[in-house]
């Protein structure tokens, strides 16, 4: 994509369509391009004529061809205020600098244009009574690291710009220890091994990452198989880098998707399953004060517990 600022008051981007846009309506071509913006957002920007194909303004079931060049004028954004909200949260530990909170399945990390509450964030304003550090904007005050919105488990949020800086270059030296357990589709021949596989955007289908040679960003996922099951197993995940997805792209990448991941997986599952089977479990670190190492361990959640129970 190509951007340009317009007068700094909106931004223009412009894309060519790739293959696995032909065919399908624009609306889902730039939703899909523009993951940090809500589709009803996207649709308004429709409406007030503001994508274009070859220079023609288009409508939402407007069907991509090979070759249509798309321009979207995105208006400047008002950053909003972000509501405090009272949402319970599982804090597992806080100090004055930091806290690590344990996720639910189907929480979303932080707002987004068009979608402002619900979020983690939201509740963490109420719970620290908006002492967070704003290094990421408005959007994502305290965010050093996500996790998907259907992946439970630990998190770690900054409530000072200093802590958020040390922790934040921990994250860029892979010296933060992060362990997920997954339940994945196929046994396993070897007891554990590695995925070094590069990471980024799918060229085929802007809303997933891939493996990807040529483009990808440096991914490294360490994995051991903790219990076999007629058809799946239950392994741990140690990621060495963090990139969108990583541990759902490269267990695919070997042919072992997670169980309930339809993004990536495709296979349909028997079990009544919100999204993939994923537990960000153990979070270490050192402390940004104290500099000494730290380490926590959120408990399997009820419904992964169930499963392993079933299988």
């Amino acid at each position: 994509m190509a951007y340009e600022e317009l007068d700094g008051k909106e931004r223009e981007v412009v894309f060519e369509a790739s293959e696995g846009d032909w065919d399908e309506r624009i609306d889902k071509v730039i939703a899909a391009a523009f993951t940090d913006l809500s589709r009803s957002y996207l649709q308004k920007i429709i409406k007030e004529e503001q994508v274009f194909v070859h220079e023609k303004s288009v409508k939402a079931n407007y069907r991509v061809k090979e070759g249509d060049v798309i321009r979207c004028r995105i208006p400047a954004c008002v950053e909003p205020e972000i509501p405090a909200e009272d949402i319970l949260l599982d804090i597992v530990y806080e100090d004055e600098e930091i806290l690590v909170v344990n996720k639910p399945k189907d929480m979303v990390v932080h707002p987004a244009p068009g979608h402002y509450s619900g979020t983690l964030v939201n509740g963490l304003l109420h719970h620290c009574k908006g002492n967070l550090s704003g290094i990421n904007g408005v959007f994502r005050p305290g965010i050093v690291h996500r996790i998907d919105k259907d992946t439970t488990g630990l998190l770690l949020v900054c409530k000072t710009e200093t802590a958020h800086r040390f922790l934040a270059e921990q994250l860029k030296e892979h010296t933060v220890q992060r362990a997920y357990r997954a339940i994945v589709y196929g046994n396993f021949d070897a007891e554990e091994g590695s995925i070094d596989a590069p990471i980024g955007r799918d060229k085929k289908d802007r809303k997933k990452m891939a493996v990807c040679y040529q483009n990808g960003k440096p991914a490294v996922t360490h994995y051991r198989v903790l219990q076999q099951f007629d058809g799946y197993a239950h392994i741990e995940c140690r990621l060495e880098t963090g990139r969108t997805h990583q541990i759902r792209v490269h267990m695919t990448s070997i042919g072992h998707p997670l169980l309930g991941d339809e993004v990536y997986g495709k296979r349909q599952s028997k079990f009544k399953l919100e999204g993939q089977c994923l537990h960000a479990m153990t979070l270490g670190f050192v402390h940004p004060v104290t500099k000494e190492y730290m380490e926590f361990s959120a408990p399997l959640p009820d419904y992964f517990e169930h499963l392993l129970t079933i299988l």
